[in-house]
């Protein structure tokens, strides 16, 4: 399973919300790689994730993406990374 955790850039919320991402799956006992890539990535990435995480400020400029975008308002909130998460892959 790939997970891509996005920002604008690659290098400052995705790194975060990678981490955190890691370790809400890590308490629900998911295993899943996660990688922290742009916008531009995640749209012309030749492997592509399963599942996009980004804060709902990016969203749609993610439409068209073939994988389940789900929106993270908070992304130091584990409680919320972790709810959709086992939503999502549970």
């Amino acid at each position: 399973m790939l997970i891509y955790a996005v920002c604008g850039a690659g290098i400052g919320t995705s790194v975060l919300l990678k981490a955190n991402a890691e370790r809400a799956l890590s308490m629900l006992g998911i295993g899943a790689e996660v990688q922290a890539v742009s916008i531009a990535d995640a749209r012309g990435t030749h492997r592509m994730a399963q599942v996009v995480l980004a804060t709902p400020e990016i969203v749609d400029q993610l439409t068209g993406i073939p994988a389940e975008i789900i929106a993270i308002k908070n992304i130091f909130d584990l409680a919320e990374l972790g709810e959709k998460l086992k939503e999502s892959l549970g």
